[in-house]
């Protein structure tokens, strides 16, 4: 007999079907489950597929003796409490490096649209007030020439430091640890400290995991650091900025402009945020392409295929995120 799991929203048709080949497939097509929801659909399954945004603890998971591994469909995993899932005795895994370049291509959409007022002045003339030569309206800031801050060296922060060859931009980065030397001559990169590089760079972006030690990581003391005609994205998680500081430092001008893909609430958005010229606000899209997302999925498939002992790579999946289960 099959094991059992369940996929918590629909898959890439082919993805499911690979799925098939080793369980007995549930997939939930309705709305998404609350969290009581979730436990009750879990209570005969050997694994799940999640979607980044479900919330996994102990309201889920504890009291599923048969439960044996969680996977999920993203390269974040803030919304589950590891901790939960290790008492419990089951695998939790991610999906890292699918959507990275797909995720640095949009990081540096968003900063060209920010910088150069793309959105605000696309209203402009979908509401027909090109009337006439635009002038200085619309004027934006240069990317090129600048100097690029990374708080977050990872494998989505070097895609980004790279993409900044061709802009032929001065790149900084800030990371818990310095990278590699290798990594460093190949994004041509300089280390700095964290108040070093927002107090030197133009433009600084957010891109690395959002753990309980980086919730507001910019807060009114790191947006006074920067320079006014500075700007701000995140393209990680929103708890890591202080949005209500960042809102009325928008507001006053201390800093010129943000790009945001990420909110603490979402998809509520901190109401000081909304209609500011200053901001281009966009929701959780980051790494929404059909290739990025199919890798996603692809990548949880292999790890609850292995998680639960079958496949080429059975008891080793690709990339666990509590690996004391596994040794247990």
């Amino acid at each position: 007999m099959k094991q059992k799991i369940l996929i918590t929203r629909p898959l890439f048709p082919d993805v499911v079907d690979r799925l098939r080949e080793y369980f007995d497939v549930t997939i939930n097509e309705g709305p998404r489950y609350t969290s009581q929801q979730l436990h009750a659909a879990l209570q005969e399954m050997d694994g799940a597929i999640v979607a980044g945004g479900e919330k996994i603890d102990d309201t889920v998971v504890k009291g599923l003796p048969r439960l044996k591994a969680i996977c999920v469909s993203a390269a974040g995993y803030n919304n589950v409490d590891v901790a939960s899932l290790t008492r419990a005795g089951i695998i939790g895994t991610n999906s890292p490096g699918p959507a990275d370049e797909t995720v640095a291509d949009f990081t540096w959409g968003l900063m060209i649209a920010t910088a150069r007022k793309l959105v605000e002045a696309a209203h402009w003339v979908e509401q027909g007030q090109w009337k006439s030569n635009a002038g200085s309206r619309w004027f934006g800031a240069n990317l090129c020439d600048r100097t690029l801050g990374i708080v977050g060296m990872g494998r989505i922060g070097q895609a980004i430091a790279r993409r900044a060859i061709g802009f032929r931009m001065k790149v900084l980065y800030h990371n818990r640890r310095r990278v590699d030397p290798a990594i460093e001559a190949e994004c041509r990169a300089e280390y700095r400290g964290k108040d070093e590089l927002l107090r030197e760079a133009d433009f600084v972006v957010l891109a690395m995991p959002y753990t309980p030690e980086n919730y507001h990581l910019i807060g009114a003391r790191e947006l006074q650091l920067m320079r006014g005609s500075a700007m701000l994205f995140n393209i990680a998680r929103g708890g890591l900025i202080d949005e209500p500081a960042l809102a009325a430092a928008l507001q006053e001008n201390r800093i010129a402009a943000a790009g945001l893909d990420v909110f603490e609430g979402e998809p509520a958005v901190y109401p000081g945020l909304m209609g500011l010229s200053n901001a281009v606000l966009t929701p959780h899209i980051a790494g929404g392409t059909a290739e990025a997302q199919h890798g996603l999925a692809s990548l949880a498939a292999d790890n609850l295929i292995a998680a639960l002992g079958l496949g080429p790579q059975a008891g080793k999946p690709p990339s666990v995120f509590n690996p004391e289960v596994l040794r247990k």
